[in-house]
């Protein structure tokens, strides 16, 4: 089985002035291709920190960080960019939705910054849409759908541009659990269509849904 990322001794320090706080120490674990992960722990765990490094969006104090066979740890933020936009598909607890744009021309912002043209952007937010059954909600503005709505634009913005790994942090976490049950059944869904899925959560039913759980404590991983 092909590995999607592997994590060598991973350590994150910061420094602040109390002295040096380590984040994540010594982790170690691998995600293969198609597998559905999470990752669980409470607030000040190092489940962000680890989040962030996983998506390229910090890098580690020390250690290896292996995306597709290729590391991560140490290349330039230019690279970075690169491997975010073309590799990594990201879903936040807050949507991250522009007020101003609609659900299509949401979906259609990571598109763009690959410099596709709009016939492309639009045939693939709608396909990205299609998926999460918002079809006929493109042309809405987040203030006119509910939270759930919000969320699923979200999964279609990381899904359409067929991302190698799909991150989602706390996906849950700003709605009510009727509309959580129906974004993890989604994101289960997505996994089931081949998709490699990791989410970072603090529920432990989040957790329970997926086919691997890792509890990180004191950024140490226990189980």
């Amino acid at each position: 089985m092909k590995y999607m990322l592997e994590l060598s001794d991973v350590s994150k320090r910061y420094v602040t002035k109390g002295g040096i706080v380590s984040a994540l120490d010594h982790i170690n674990f691998s995600v293969c291709e198609g597998d559905f992960i999470s990752v669980i722990g409470q607030s000040g765990s190092g489940k962000s920190t680890l989040m962030n490094i996983l998506g390229c969006l910090d890098k580690p104090s020390e250690g290896e960080y292996l995306l597709d066979g290729i590391s991560v740890s140490s290349m330039k933020e230019k690279k970075l960019a690169f491997i975010r936009n073309y590799m990594i598909g990201f879903i936040f607890q807050s949507f991250y939705l522009i007020p101003s744009l609609t659900a299509a021309e949401n979906v259609e912002l990571p598109l763009i910054y690959r410099g596709l043209d709009r016939d492309q952007r639009h045939y693939l937010s709608g396909k990205a849409l299609e998926r999460v059954g918002l079809s006929k909600r493109k042309t809405h503005k987040p203030f006119e759908l509910s939270g759930g709505q919000q969320q699923r634009v979200a999964i279609a913005r990381a899904v359409a541009v067929q991302p190698k790994l799909i991150l989602a942090d706390e996906p849950t976490g700003n709605l009510d659990s009727r509309s959580g049950i129906e974004i993890m059944d989604l994101l289960t869904q997505l996994h089931r269509d081949g998709s490699t899925l990791i989410v970072i959560t603090h529920d432990p039913t989040v957790a329970g849904m997926a086919e691997r759980c890792i509890k990180i404590i004191d950024g140490k991983i226990v189980s």
